[in-house]
């Protein structure tokens, strides 16, 4: 009997490993994601903005983005919108977890992005009256291991030149 038992367990338990991943509330986190992106490929900040709680935090590749919803990132979309496209990411590769109470949801993705390749995005979505919401987003460069060092390197340069002023400050468009 206990063999048994633990046949239907270890036949069970990587259906159930993987029902982590599935369900209507990972579908509907993974809809909001991809809508985020699509309105910030087409510059459509009414609906990109939808998708952030009013307290939502972005932070971008540089080490000094750390844009809240509002001023900041507010006035950053403004720029890169104002034209009717803003940067275009698809999703290739999304993990998506949620907490035991099924109102918190966390992220990590591979982007494709045509100019800048490969891109990880991470993020905290919260359930708010009902609606999936964007709490957090921090986007990173994939570096391959084999290229650290020359990472480093050229971290390092140019932080020495932006310390001594031999380049321009960052500019919100």
């Amino acid at each position: 009997m206990k063999l048994r038992h633990l046949l239907v367990l270890t036949l069970l338990l990587p259906l159930m490993a993987f029902a982590d991943n599935t369900g209507p509330d990972i579908d509907a986190v993974g809809n909001v994601i991809d809508d985020f992106h699509d309105a910030a490929a087409h510059g459509d900040k009414e609906r990109y903005f939808s998708h952030l709680t009013d307290d939502a935090v972005y932070l971008g590749t540089d080490e000094w983005e750390r844009w809240p919803k509002y001023p900041d990132f507010d006035d950053y979309v403004d720029g890169r919108f104002k034209d009717g496209s803003g940067w275009d990411y698809r999703s290739v590769d999304r993990i998506i977890r949620l907490n035991d109470r099924q109102d918190v949801a966390w992220f990590d993705e591979v982007l494709y992005s045509e100019t800048n390749g490969r891109i990880r995005g991470t993020g905290v979505l919260t359930r708010q009256s009902g609606q999936w919401k964007l709490q957090h987003y921090a986007m990173s460069f994939l570096i391959f291991n084999e290229n650290w060092d020359e990472v480093i390197e050229l971290t390092k340069r140019t932080k020495v030149l932006k310390e001594n002023g031999q380049l321009p400050k960052p500019t919100v468009d």
